[in-house]
């Protein structure tokens, strides 16, 4: 029996009270917030002690600007499978979070994992369907304080990776070698470190994805069938800006620090700015108008002769 029945039948009981399908937006986002404080709390510890970029603060930024921007065309009754997986998630971060009788408690970026998919579940519920899906979840994947995570179990993979790609590229011009992510170019020794790993150049880089395809209005599979271009243009530019300072580098020609920071910025700016080519919207020609060919004599209802492109 769905509420408006019960309504009808027991008037007395909702005469005057909360509709609880009528309840705003707000309320709703604003109590699943408050079930996640411990979240949040921990956010903002490992944001407060150093311990990582806040970058995070980009992607909450985003999906409160996304909110805002559909702000009168938010559903006033939910999607239910949507809210119930809110719902869900909500009460397994919570409680996962310091363990279940004898499941042990969930590492804090698991649980975090769970908390800010659950929100973005939430928003989900009420966001019209016009709206991709997999952005909006990625935006809150985003929202996690995890770069230094990344950085630890991703970094050295990585810049074993660039390291190498580099060693091919100069190899034309310089005696090259590579041990692990270290390389003697011309007997100097350039150590590719943890910065040069090009984890922050992809999560801006996904970050930029997500936001252009929800700017673009992009469906999930266009928007799933771009992202690995978005690794390949991320990885490709961690190498080219990589080569270009170990070139540098092993000509004993090093460059000033803030050339060092200049150039990782314009690489920056090109990376995201051909993400943002990768995802904008798709143009399309405007439709040809046919029309029939001066001076021939047709038959009532016959077809026009397309002589635009002609």
């Amino acid at each position: 029996m769905t509420l408006d029945q019960l309504a009808r039948r027991h008037p007395h009981v909702f005469d005057g009270g909360i509709r609880l399908d009528r309840a705003p937006v707000a309320a709703w986002l604003a109590l699943q917030a408050a079930a996640l404080v411990p979240t949040w709390a921990w956010m903002a510890r490992r944001l407060g002690d150093g311990s990582d970029d806040p970058l995070g603060l980009l992607a909450l930024a985003a999906l409160a600007a996304l909110v805002w921007h559909w702000r009168a065309a938010l559903r006033a009754a939910p999607r239910l499978g949507w809210l119930a997986l809110a719902g869900a998630g909500t009460v397994a971060a919570t409680l996962l979070r310091t363990g279940i009788g004898p499941l042990p408690a969930l590492p804090p970026l698991a649980a975090g994992l769970l908390a800010v998919l659950a929100l973005a579940a939430g928003l989900l519920a009420f966001l019209p369907r016009q709206v991709a899906r997999l952005p909006v979840l990625g935006l809150a994947v985003l929202a996690l304080p995890l770069l230094s995570s990344l950085q630890f179990y991703a970094g050295y993979p990585l810049r074993v990776i660039t390291a190498e790609a580099s060693r091919w590229l100069l190899a034309p011009g310089f005696s090259v070698l590579r041990e692990g992510s270290s390389l003697l170019v011309d007997g100097r020794l350039v150590i590719v470190d943890a910065p040069c790993s090009g984890v922050q150049m992809a999560w801006l880089g996904y970050f930029c994805a997500c936001v252009v395809a929800l700017w673009a209005r992009h469906g999930d599979r266009r928007f799933v069938a771009r992202l690995p271009a978005v690794g390949l243009l991320v990885l490709a530019g961690n190498i080219l800006r990589n080569s270009v300072l170990v070139g540098f580098e092993g000509a004993g020609h090093a460059l000033a620090p803030w050339l060092h920071e200049a150039l990782g910025l314009v690489v920056l700016a090109l990376v995201c700015g051909a993400i943002a080519r990768l995802m904008a919207p798709v143009r399309r020609p405007p439709p040809v108008a046919s029309r029939a060919i001066p001076g021939l004599i047709t038959a009532p209802g016959a077809r026009h002769v397309d002589t635009a492109l002609s």
